[in-house]
């Protein structure tokens, strides 16, 4: 792969995997800007992790929302003009609905979804990081962010799990599965040169990368 011809660059996984940290690596690298999910302005996040189910909708509704904002004013301001490396993937807000609604909800998600998503941009290249429930419960614990301390083992698994399923069918656009429970492209930088020289040399539609590979 042409970093040059790789303009819009996903990194995505489950909470607590490091996908916002290595976004903001890889920009760096490509001398490129940063897409970030913004978890800390939606006022529900707090209450979803206390009771999911009374705080579901407005949960998802207000990231959907979110999102497509920021997907459009990086389209609208011709950020392209330099790589951009985003946190967030608008395709998996799905997953999550999947997970947390009830039926009735689900079905006034999807519709919304279905209006609003054809408008955003589909990446180059979409990083998926991989990860144990237990090691994704141990690196929440040890950040220490407080409206996650609610986060059980439980939901990670589930988590987990959906993102095994969402993107065992993805097709929408290049993906690279990186595993890291052996690799840490993040804090070893020999991890990170590793992990670049992957994207560099990626031909297939889909690959996947772990230590000794």
């Amino acid at each position: 792969m042409n970093f040059d011809h790789c303009r819009y660059m996903v990194v995505e996984g489950p909470i607590g995997v490091g996908k916002t940290t290595l976004a903001r690596k890889l920009a760096e690298s490509f001398g490129g800007q940063t897409l970030l999910e913004q978890p800390e302005e939606n006022p529900f996040l707090e209450k979803f992790y206390r009771d999911s189910a009374r705080h579901a909708l407005p949960t998802q509704l207000f990231f959907l929302f979110q999102r497509m904002n920021q997907l459009r004013d990086m389209t609208q301001n011709d950020l392209f003009t330099a790589p951009v490396v985003s946190d967030f993937l608008l395709d998996k807000d799905s997953l999550f609905a999947r997970l947390t609604l009830a039926d009735e909800e689900l079905n006034l998600y999807r519709q919304l979804y279905e209006y609003l998503s054809p408008q955003a941009p589909q990446p180059d290249l979409v990083i998926y990081l991989q990860a144990q429930p237990e090691t994704l419960v141990d690196r929440v614990r040890k950040r220490g962010v407080p409206m996650e301390s609610a986060i059980s083992e439980e939901y990670l698994l589930r988590l987990c799990e959906s993102y095994s399923r969402f993107f065992y069918h993805y097709e929408a656009a290049p993906l690279l599965i990186v595993n890291t429970e052996h690799l840490n492209p993040i804090q070893n930088d020999e991890d990170f040169r590793l992990l670049l020289t992957r994207i560099r040399n990626m031909r297939g539609k889909r690959e996947f990368f772990s230590r000794g590979e």
